[in-house]
C-alpha cells in the first residue's frame, strides 16, 4: 500500500514512533545494570567543632588540640577545626547536652575517655547517657595507670604494699587526683579488690588533679598514690618517686621500663586510660566512613605520631566497630569495680 495516499495515516505513525522512543529514551537506567553510582557525599562541607567536656589544660583538651592541630597540618581535613571547651561534671554536663540534641549535627565531635563509661555507671552524680548515646569513631591514644610511693617508703613492690594494706586498710592513705568513684580512685583499688582487700576498706583521698596528688605523696601526706604512668616519669627519672606497679598489659617504654607490670607480680587484672574521638549516634554511613578513613591515616601519620611523643602518649588506633566493642568490655570491668565500691547504680 502507498502510504503517500494517505497522508493522515504518515503523521499518525510518525508520532507513535516518536512517543515510543521518546519513553525509551527516557527511562531512567538501572543503576544495578548500568554500574552507575550515587554521587560521592561532600561531606564534610564546612567548619568542625571537636569539643573537650573540660577546661583548657587538661588530658581532653590537649587530646582535642593535638587532634586539630595535626589534622589541619597534614590537610588530612579541609575544613577549618576548632577547639571548644565545655567544662562541668566530669564530662557528665556535656555528655547530656551532647546526646540530647534535637537535631544532630555531624559537625561536632567528642573527645573523651574512661569517664564517658564511669560516669554512666556510677549511682551518685551519675549521668543517663554514655557511649551508646554516641557513635564511636575511633580510640586514637593509650595510657595506663601507676601504683607510686615516694622515695623514702618501705614499700619497694606492689605485694609488700598489698600485705600491709589486707592485713589494716584504713593504716594507708591513697590518693589520687579524680573524685571517689572516678579513675583514679578506681585505678587505686584495682590491685587491692583484686588482691582480696575490700575496696570499700581503703582510705582514699582525692585531689584536684594528679599534679597536687603527686605534691601530697611527696608532702607525705599520702602514702600511695594512683595516678598516670605518663605523668610520673620526670618523678621517677629524678628519684622522688618509686612506682610499684603499671596496669598495661606489657612492660612500658622509657623511663618506666623497669617497672613491673600487676600481672607480672602476680594480680591479674590491667587498665587501659585510652582517649578517642566520638560523633553524634545518628551519624550516616558516609559520616562515618570519611571518619574512619580520615583517622585512621592520623594514626599513620609521622606528625601525629611525634605529637603524642611530646605529650608523654602511645598510639593505639581501633576503628569504630573494634573500639566499640573494647569500650562494651572496659564497661564490664569499671561496673564490677563500682559495684564492690558499693557505688554503682
Amino acid at each position: 500500500m502507498n502510504m503517500s495516499r494517505f497522508p493522515w495515516k504518515t503523521t499518525a505513525l510518525s508520532a507513535i514512533l516518536a512517543i515510543s522512543l521518546t519513553a525509551c529514551g527516557g527511562a531512567k537506567p538501572d543503576a544495578s545494570n548500568s554500574g552507575s553510582a550515587e554521587p560521592a557525599s561532600k561531606y564534610p562541607e564546612k567548619p568542625i567543632t571537636v569539643v573537650a567536656p573540660s577546661g583548657a589544660g587538661g588530658g581532653w583538651d590537649k587530646t582535642a588540640r593535638s587532634l586539630t592541630k595535626i589534622l589541619g597540618e597534614t590537610k588530612l581535613v579541609g575544613q577549618t577545626m576548632t577547639v571548644e571547651n565545655k567544662p562541668g561534671g566530669g564530662g557528665a554536663v556535656y555528655m547530656a547536652e551532647y546526646a540530647t540534641k534535637e537535631v544532630k549535627n555531624p559537625y561536632i565531635l567528642l573527645v573523651n575517655s574512661p569517664p564517658i563509661l564511669i560516669n554512666n555507671l556510677k549511682s551518685q552524680g551519675n549521668s543517663p547517657y554514655g557511649y551508646q548515646n554516641t557513635t564511636p569513631l575511633a580510640q586514637l591514644t593509650k595510657d595506663f595507670g601507676a601504683i607510686v610511693v615516694a622515695a623514702n617508703s618501705p614499700y619497694n613492690d606492689i605485694q609488700s604494699l598489698m600485705k600491709d594494706m589486707k592485713a589494716d586498710p584504713k593504716k594507708l592513705t591513697v590518693a589520687g587526683g579524680s573524685a571517689p568513684g572516678s579513675m583514679d580512685h578506681l585505678i587505686a583499688v584495682l590491685p587491692a579488690y583484686k588482691s582480696g582487700v575490700d575496696p570499700k576498706a581503703v582510705k582514699y583521698v582525692s585531689y584536684d588533679g594528679g599534679g597536687e596528688a603527686i605534691a601530697a605523696l611527696l608532702g607525705s601526706n599520702a602514702d600511695v598514690i594512683a595516678t598516670d604512668a605518663s605523668a610520673v616519669g620526670q618523678y621517677l627519672k629524678s628519684g622522688k618517686v618509686k612506682v610499684l606497679a603499671v596496669t598495661s598489659t606489657e612492660r612500658l617504654k622509657g623511663d618506666l621500663k623497669d617497672v613491673p607490670t600487676l600481672k607480672e607480680s602476680g594480680i591479674d587484672v590491667d587498665f587501659t586510660i585510652w582517649r578517642g574521638v566520638f560523633g553524634p549516634k545518628e551519624m550516616s554511613k558516609d559520616e562515618l566512613a570519611y571518619w574512619e578513613k580520615t583517622l585512621k591515616a592520623l594514626s599513620e601519620k609521622e606528625e601525629w605520631k611525634k605529637e603524642l611523643q611530646a605529650n608523654g602518649w602511645e598510639s593505639e588506633y581501633r576503628g569504630s566497630a573494634d573500639f566499640t566493642k573494647f569500650l562494651g568490655e572496659q564497661e564490664k570491668l569499671i561496673k564490677e569495680l563500682l559495684s564492690a565500691l558499693g557505688m554503682a547504680k
